[in-house]
């Protein structure tokens, strides 16, 4: 079980993990053990509510197919169990994130103060220019 929320549970049989050899430079067991992790995770197809649904179907990351397939790969550790463990936390940020609220930016203008500091220093910048001419004799 992977609890996303109070409300929300994940059952095991939704998340299909599979093994699989570690990328990168290895010691001796470099090719004998299979300690990284590949998650599998159906949207569509799980138990998830309609609004958790949507929202990470709504998403824009790379490890979210158009299909609805969260795939997420594990090989930061050296052992099995904490790749795992890795893999099913970041399922959970995954979803935590795709359902939290943004809040809605207000746009701001500036301040008469600053616009009027902003010309100021743009007169006295061009006045420091306007004597950088050729000196006449």
């Amino acid at each position: 079980m992977l609890k996303i929320s109070n409300a929300v549970e994940l059952a095991d049989w939704e998340i299909d993990i599979t093994q699989i050899r570690a990328q990168g430079a290895g010691g001796q067991n470099v090719n004998k053990v299979a300690s990284a992790v590949h998650l599998r995770f159906d949207i569509l197809h799980s138990s998830l509510p309609p609004f958790y649904k949507e929202r990470l179907m709504a998403m824009s990351d790379q490890r979210i197919s158009k299909d609805g397939i969260v795939i997420i790969k594990a090989q930061s550790f050296r052992t099995l169990e904490l790749n795992k463990e890795d893999a099913l936390e970041r399922l959970r940020e995954l979803i935590q994130q795709a359902v939290k609220l943004q809040k809605a930016r207000r746009p701001t203008r500036p301040t008469k103060s600053s616009q009027r500091k902003r010309v100021d220093r743009k007169t006295q910048k061009g006045k420091t220019k306007a004597l950088r001419g050729k000196v006449k004799i």
